[in-house]
């Protein structure tokens, strides 16, 4: 059930932050695939955060200081084009079901906006995202300096609204983490139906076929991002996504694909044998990325620096690599050296949310910014070995990353994520 209470106050909240200022948001363009047709639609994630709004050709403005508004800018009802492309809102009923003080035909945007404009202290938006909008805000402005006889002022500060839109995304509310819960709990389901197709002799986009069709069944709108089908040397390609080779015997598959549920993401990556076995050196290395995890998630509580994670999953990693005759050192020197990267070139995470790598920065004023209930974030270790003459043989091409989604909570750490993942689980899940 949509619930406009919690657009309008996060809309309140940039207001309030904005002083006497005022804020523009845009949704994403509609893009062309070829000639007449489009890519699937998505909006832009800042403005449905502040909306909830998912058409297309929408603009939403926020007065802030003494008497604050909420401005939609959007289509016009069109029973025509409605035939044609389905429904639109039109602007009284989008005033009216998502909690605008007033809505506007977007046609309007150009007049109304110098007018908005005026006397207002500073303007936020997003500077430098798209330079035709950029042009756009710089022809608002001139028109409001060209009434300065009239004595309006043109706003005299110009900023990003999405430093204050980051802060304030990074932060997940309930409403958000039960989205996020679900976009998990399909995802899991989907990586385990994956699982269970796997079987050589089938091609990676067959697996990604299976995942595809258990994110829509389990009612997600859409993958997250681009699949990851990746088997044997193709999982040492950190973002392959051709998903077209056959899948081997002996070899491992590596999959990293969620869905995307009330537009918040997932992120999971398993890796599992082909046949269902895994050999020697595969359990060897797999063994060693799944204690880097467990290292990485033990760091992930209130006021742990955001590298933490990182940094236990790379001294695990590190001391594994010595052990599996990888590397040669000592560990501390390995470390200090970057001589890990050769195996291991990627951070343990990334915030996530609405986007898959989402908002906020991970510094403040130069230090790694502490964990906060509320943060929701991956962890994701990984290994990956190429052929080379000092590399044992047992190990080429074998490509790992274990990867779960994590909520920061007040006492310690919540994984959202939970398709199989010990080799005892996999090898029984693969069986069954």
């Amino acid at each position: 059930m949509f619930d406009a209470s919690i657009y309008a106050n996060r809309r309140a909240r940039l207001a309030a932050a904005l002083g006497d200022g005022i804020a523009i948001a845009t949704t994403a363009p509609e893009v062309a695939r070829n000639r007449d047709t489009h890519y699937p639609y998505r909006h832009d994630s800042y403005f449905y955060w502040l909306t909830g709004f998912a058409e297309p050709e929408a603009v939403v403005v926020l007065v802030g200081g003494a008497e604050p508004q909420s401005i939609l800018f959007c289509r016009d009802k069109d029973e025509t084009r409605e035939i044609w492309d389905g429904f639109r809102h039109g602007p009284a009923a989008a005033r009216e079901q998502f909690g605008f003080d007033a809505a506007w035909s977007v046609t309007e945007l150009d007049a109304r906006l110098p007018e908005l404009m005026g006397n207002r202290a500073r303007l936020a938006y997003a500077v430098g995202q798209d330079p035709a909008w950029d042009a756009r805000v710089i022809g608002w402005l001139n028109a409001v300096r060209a009434k300065t006889r009239q004595g309006i002022v043109a706003p005299g500060e110009i900023v990003d609204v999405r430093h204050a839109l980051d802060e304030m995304r990074l932060i997940k509310d309930a409403h958000e983490l039960a989205l996020m819960r679900r976009a998990a709990e399909i995802s899991t389901r989907a990586h385990g139906i994956a699982m269970r197709a796997t079987r050589p002799g089938r091609h990676e986009y067959e697996i990604e076929a299976e995942l595809l069709c258990a994110f829509r069944s389990g009612g997600a709108e859409a993958p997250a991002y681009t699949s990851i089908v990746a088997s044997g040397a193709n999982a040492c390609v950190l973002h392959y996504v051709f998903n077209n080779q056959p899948l081997a015997d002996g070899d491992l598959l590596l999959i990293d694909a969620a869905a995307e549920f009330g537009s918040y993401a997932a992120d999971i990556t398993r890796t599992f044998p082909v046949n269902g076995r895994f050999s020697a050196a595969q359990k060897d290395a797999y063994e060693l990325v799944l204690a880097a995890q467990a290292a990485a998630i033990g760091e992930v509580r209130p006021g742990s620096p955001w590298n933490a994670p990182h940094e236990a999953a790379v001294r695990v990693l590190t001391q594994g690599m010595v052990d599996l005759g990888l590397l040669a050192g000592s560990v501390d020197g390995l470390i200090e050296s970057n001589a890990y990267n050769r195996f291991y070139m990627h951070r343990t995470g990334h915030w996530l949310g609405m986007d898959v790598h989402d908002a906020g920065e991970y510094k403040l004023h130069g230090e790694w910014r502490p964990l906060v209930p509320g943060m929701t974030l991956t962890v994701e270790p990984g290994l990956y070995i190429r052929p080379a003459d000092d590399v044992p043989e047992a190990f080429w091409n074998i490509g790992i990353r274990i990867e779960d989604d994590v909520a920061v909570t007040t006492s310690g750490c919540e994984v959202m994520t939970s398709p199989p993942k010990t080799i005892a689980e996999i090898e029984a899940w693969m069986k069954a």
